[in-house]
């Protein structure tokens, strides 16, 4: 096993499925111990515990929690959590892969409602402030530390029934730039990564999905789709100590696709 990465430690915010837990795979490859965060009814489980276990193959630390990443009033909580997994260690990466949101459309029937936005920015935007905080505030962060996040051309880019994830995404790479810039003395990057249309559940609840796939095939240089395994590559890369000068901007993994 590769072992670049022995004795760090990741952790993934929404690592069960998609993206975060290709890049969770990615990064057990090469020797990254995990904490997941994962949202999961019941009859789910049986599913999820045995992508876990393909991870545990890897011989890493890993301890996966049951646990919505997004609410503030269980942070302490799952804090506690983590400090009593590191047992003195250090995070090195913080990967934002939260995918929480309310997909209406703004006219007609069951359009968005303020709370929809509400609850769709801070849960896919302000919470990746909320965990950089806590993770500062109790001193968890290695030195130096890289915090990743998934956005998308939807940040800037409008379509039906996206307008609060667009929002959302419009408000995380803005915090991303102001972590990159007032963390920065603490050797702590951020930056986002803007992968392209990638057939992931997150993107099959979009109404819209199947002509998204479509039009991308059409617009990508290559007429294929981002695989989950193209953008761990690039999470990948960006844990790297090289890539340590890179902060405050959004990386697209996309094949070209965003130039046509």
């Amino acid at each position: 096993m590769v072992t670049e990465f022995k004795d760090k430690y990741a952790l993934i915010l929404g690592g069960s499925s998609g993206l975060g837990y290709a890049s969770a795979l990615k990064l057990a490859q090469h020797g990254m111990n995990l904490i997941i965060f994962y949202r999961a009814a019941r009859m789910q489980m049986e599913h999820i515990e045995a992508r876990f276990d393909v991870l545990r193959s890897y011989d890493i630390q890993l301890v996966t929690i049951n646990s919505d990443a997004t609410r503030e009033d269980q942070l302490e909580q799952n804090l506690s959590k983590i400090e009593d997994f590191l047992k003195g260690g250090k995070i090195s990466v913080l990967l934002h892969s939260i995918s929480k949101g309310n997909l209406k459309p703004l006219t007609g029937n069951q359009t968005l409602t303020t709370n929809d936005f509400q609850q769709t920015i801070h849960s896919m935007g302000i919470s990746l402030y909320s965990w950089t905080k806590a993770l500062y505030d109790t001193n968890l962060f290695a030195q130096p530390a890289k915090i990743l996040s998934f956005t998308s051309e939807g940040s800037t880019k409008p379509m039906k029934s996206y307008a609060a994830v667009s929002a959302a995404k419009a408000v995380l790479e803005a915090i991303n730039r102001s972590i990159a810039i007032e963390f920065a003395p603490y050797q702590i990057t951020s930056n986002c990564i803007q992968a392209g249309v990638t057939d992931t559940l997150s993107l099959s609840m979009i109404p819209i999905y199947e002509e998204l796939m479509a039009a991308s095939l059409k617009r990508n240089p290559h007429q294929e789709l981002t695989t989950p395994e193209r953008v761990a590559n690039a999470v990948y890369l960006m844990s790297r100590e090289e890539a340590s000068w890179i902060t405050g901007t959004v990386i697209k993994v996309d094949g070209g696709e965003n130039l046509q």
